[in-house]
């Protein structure tokens, strides 16, 4: 096989295992989002005085790796506004968002 084959075939493989890899992480990131969801419904959480507490960063800096991957999707659910954290570091669903998510989604109720 000429090398010039074989290197585009290294390319390809390359780009692959990457892409497999980075869909990989949106399921894991989107599976953790689902069950910050589904705790915060478990815990009625859907106004102010009913809010909880959620492990919003990682507890040891120095670890590498993605192994908590919990603050990357809670900061999703922030930034999509499905959450919304409280002026005391407490966290609630937006029960109206979520609806319109779920019906997005195709999710029963």
């Amino acid at each position: 096989m000429p090398i010039y084959l074989q290197v585009i075939l290294m390319i390809a493989v390359f780009i692959a295992i990457v892409l497999v890899i980075l869909y990989m992480g949106g399921l894991a990131v989107r599976r953790t989002c689902l069950k910050i969801i589904a705790e915060m419904e478990e815990a009625r959480a859907f106004r102010e005085t009913k809010a909880v507490e959620i492990q919003d960063e990682r507890k040891n800096f120095f670890r590498v790796g993605m192994k908590n991957i919990r603050p990357r999707a809670l900061n999703l659910l922030l930034a999509d506004g499905l959450v919304i954290k409280t002026s005391k570091g407490k966290y609630y669903l937006d029960k109206d968002k979520l609806a319109q998510a779920k019906a997005q989604l195709g999710l029963e109720n």
